[in-house]
């Protein structure tokens, strides 16, 4: 299901509001012997409209996300009843490549590994095996049958979600959560399908936050702008750069360099205002059912350097990487040579996690690679003016979008030759007239000479459409960055984003993030 569609916004998100708030209601107003009974049926609302969400277009690959969930309860559950078994006798591991905390045993550790083994078996099983037939016949002239298999919405996401739960388990940090708890934490559906990665100790607490189980006025309102702030990144900005992309990549030996370079760029805008808004839409949902999602984007194209962009871009992955594999190989503690291996080693991770395709593999080394310049040449480069430093970064940024976009190696490559060749610098008219928007020529249709000038001058609605979404990357605020106050602009704001972009819903895509 799709935040970006009717059915979602008209009659599940209102359902599952009230249905929410009337079991926390309940809760409330509980004898204490109750509370309990209820606290569990108001999450056992957010699972069943959570799984709704999750089967709407594939009822197949429910049982995949039931299955994950309750294997990956029973082995945490597994780690927590042999670490009270053996508490008395725990002890410190010096140098335990998850943390310097308490282990219990090597049990434990056998438990962890198998259950990460499990979870990364499945990513693979549904997201990699086609691949890694298809390269193996290649490879060795092979015949395996390839399996075509339809990939589970949101699976990357959610497996990472319980992976990082089992190393917290096995850390002692999971100890008093409820099965139903922890389902409701996995599946929640605001951030089920494209992030963020949520962490345990983000969510469940919120759960059990009594000053959470009432919706005030400010947490609606603030909820519904940020959603309306999304709604409009995504369906208004985003899906109209796709329209062009697509449109453009269908051939990409017809396109002249220039219709290359500014394909690559709006490219580079559909990604950011696609994921933007999904991150903005998922925070603001949240938001109604009065809990907070962790930032998952930050303004990524201010950065001024790679690793600053990757402190910006996808945050939670960034987290996650960070904390579950780059500082358990060692981080930057071992060494120069050790540290930039370790980079190496996780933005190649980054790059299969993204996809099953050597356009991602490619991408990610790529990244890994400027991120080890980046470290090397740290000195010199923060000597480099800002201006040239973020131009440099953006350009390099843009075109690696290009590989990550592209069906093949080969096709990435054709297309970064030829923006380089320079060769023809030409504008093909169809992109221009693929940026008009009828709804703005009928109200410039109202406004006489003024209006029919601008209509038939259809050049400067890609123009327009560059100019606003440099100035929203580079001069706006995040959302989060500011204390939200109710204000009647906001609320008229907000309305009028939103009535705008539910009226254009008959043009929408899904997410691009939800292929991840």
């Amino acid at each position: 299901m799709l935040f970006n569609s009717y059915y979602f916004l008209i009659y599940f998100l209102p359902i599952v509001l009230l249905l929410y708030y009337g079991a926390r209601k309940m809760e409330r107003n509980a004898s204490f012997e109750r509370r309990h009974l209820w606290h569990d049926v108001s999450l056992f609302v957010l699972i069943v409209a959570s799984f709704i969400f999750y089967a709407y277009d594939n009822v197949y690959y429910l049982s995949l996300l039931a299955g994950s969930i309750l294997v990956n309860w029973f082995i945490s559950l597994i780690m927590n009843n042999r670490a009270k078994k053996n508490g008395s006798d725990s002890s410190p591991l010096e140098g335990d490549l998850l943390s310097g905390r308490t282990v219990r045993d090597k049990a434990q550790k056998l438990i962890l590994a198998a259950g990460i083994l499990i979870d990364v078996g499945v990513i693979f099983y549904f997201k990699y095996y086609d691949f890694f037939i298809g390269n193996m016949n290649a490879l060795f002239k092979t015949d395996f049958n390839l399996r075509h298999i339809i990939l589970p919405l949101g699976i990357s996401f959610f497996t990472f979600q319980q992976i990082s739960y089992l190393i917290d388990t096995y850390r002692g940090e999971t100890t008093d959560y409820s099965f139903v708890e922890y389902a409701a934490f996995v599946s929640f559906f605001p951030q089920l399908v494209a992030g963020p990665i949520v962490l345990h100790s983000e969510l469940i607490p919120q759960y059990r936050d009594e000053n959470r189980w009432r919706l005030s006025a400010d947490r609606l309102a603030e909820g519904l702008y940020i959603l309306a702030i999304g709604m409009f990144k995504k369906v208004i900005i985003a899906d109209k750069f796709g329209q062009v992309v697509t449109w453009g990549w269908k051939d990409i030996t017809a396109r002249s360099s220039m219709d290359l370079i500014l394909l690559s760029l709006f490219y580079t805008f559909q990604l950011y205002f696609d994921f933007s808004g999904y991150c903005d839409m998922a925070i603001g949902i949240a938001r109604l059912f009065s809990l907070d999602l962790p930032v998952n984007f930050n303004s990524p194209y201010k950065a001024l350097s790679i690793g600053d962009f990757w402190k910006r871009w996808h945050m939670t992955l960034t987290r996650f990487l960070t904390n579950y594999i780059y500082i358990p190989l060692g981080g930057n503690r071992k060494g120069k040579v050790r540290t930039y291996v370790n980079i190496l080693i996780v933005f190649l991770i980054s790059g299969i996690w993204h996809g099953a395709n050597w356009t991602f593999i490619l991408w990610g080394v790529l990244h890994g690679l400027l991120q080890v310049i980046g470290r090397m040449c740290r000195k010199i480069w923060d000597k480099v003016p800002k201006v040239i430093a973020w131009l440099a970064t953006f350009i390099l940024v843009d075109l690696l979008w290009v590989m990550f976009y592209s069906p093949t190696v080969s096709d990435g490559l054709y297309v970064w030759k030829h923006i380089f060749a320079f060769s023809d610098m030409h504008i093909n008219t169809e992109i221009y007239v693929l940026f008009i928007m009828n709804e703005i020529n009928t109200v410039l249709g109202m406004l006489g000479p003024v209006g029919t000038v601008l209509t038939a001058h259809f050049q400067w609605y890609m123009i327009a459409y560059l100019i606003l979404s440099f100035v929203i990357c580079l001069c706006c605020k995040n959302l989060h960055e500011e204390k939200f106050k109710p204000t009647i602009g906001k609320a008229v704001l907000s309305a009028l984003l939103l009535i705008w972009a539910i009226i254009s819903f008959s043009g929408v895509s899904t997410f691009l993030y939800f292929n991840f």
